[in-house]
């Protein structure tokens, strides 16, 4: 099938790669020239078949609203947007109510997968109604990992793949997903941590490299963290300094919300912003009470540091 797609970075370069291997035809937009089928979004929607399919892979928040925005004034009535970003699903829910004034169809697609999704596929988490999936199925199935195998070699349903619900119910799913892998690496660095303190452990790669066959904790997060240990064994090229992309927030803020217990996935949220402070208030009021309650030391600052520029 034809499929207009919007972003042609990192992950939507990728994955027009990936639908023209499966002989699909990919019109691609994006802001640089080099990149780029069409030089608007008019010649993308005039260079599409209707009923159109057009894919918006550019980064959530405003830069997507303003892009389905100017979609929904192009493209005719059976027509259908997928919004394949990280956007916040109360957002998909406000596009697709602009979107049906005008009958064109709308899809939320959480996606993962990375850089790595060109030969591995993309797991995809979908929101819509099941006649607007139909349309893009053919797209979903090119992108999505090939079915895994039971142990009498028969293909597992459902694995990559999820129609998850109505419009906003991919990007929710997508959010949780995000929010879990939080977790997930926030354990996985505080057990590196743990292993490189001691003098004990003398092959620190090796105890986590270890852990990638018949393990309980093995994964391909796992993977990648052996991945970084053999590239820079001792992480001394990388500051300790983790952004958090969104998903992570709003998916404690639904957890308040919901009252749904969710303390492991918040504890590594909030580890996030504590990797941003070089020189920690919280913890220095933790030690100015532990010296006042317990005439416990306290290291004070050079004065070179305390002149140094912020």
């Amino acid at each position: 099938m034809q499929l207009g797609l919007i972003g042609l970075g990192k992950m939507g370069g990728n994955m027009a790669e990936r639908l023209r291997r499966a002989g699909h035809e990919v019109v691609g937009y994006d802001h640089s020239p080099g990149k780029r089928d069409v030089d608007s979004l008019e010649a993308l929607v005039g260079a599409l078949s209707a009923p159109r399919v057009v894919w918006v892979m550019v980064p959530a928040g405003e830069p997507t609203r303003a892009t389905v925005k100017e979609l929904a004034g192009l493209l005719d009535a059976g027509d259908v947007i997928v919004d394949g970003g990280n956007s916040r699903y109360t957002d998909d829910q406000v596009h697709d109510v602009m979107c049906r004034e005008k009958g064109i169809g709308y899809v939320d697609a959480g996606v993962s997968g990375g850089v790595w999704g060109l030969e591995n596929g993309y797991a995809l988490m979908v929101g819509g109604s099941k006649d607007d999936v139909a349309k893009v199925q053919p797209v979903f199935d090119a992108l999505k990992p090939p079915s895994p195998t039971d142990e009498s070699g028969q293909a597992v349903p459902g694995a990559g793949f999820v129609h998850a619900g109505p419009v906003g119910a991919g990007h929710f799913s997508k959010m949780v997903h995000n929010g879990i892998e939080y977790a997930l690496m926030q354990a996985y660095g505080e057990g590196y941590e743990l292993l490189a303190a001691v003098d004990l452990i003398e092959d620190v790669p090796g105890v986590v490299k270890s852990w990638t066959q018949g393990t309980v904790i093995r994964s391909w997060l796992l993977d990648l963290l052996v991945r970084a240990l053999d590239e820079d064994p001792a992480l001394e090229r990388i500051r300790g300094y983790a952004e958090d992309s969104g998903e992570g927030r709003w998916t404690v803020e639904q957890a308040i919300e919901n009252a749904v217990p969710m303390p492991t996935i918040a504890a590594s949220l909030f580890a996030r912003f504590s990797s941003r402070q070089d020189d920690s208030p919280t913890m220095k009021a933790v030690a100015a009470l532990r010296n006042q309650f317990g005439g416990h030391a306290v290291r004070g600052i050079q004065a070179q540091e305390v002149e140094r520029p912020a």
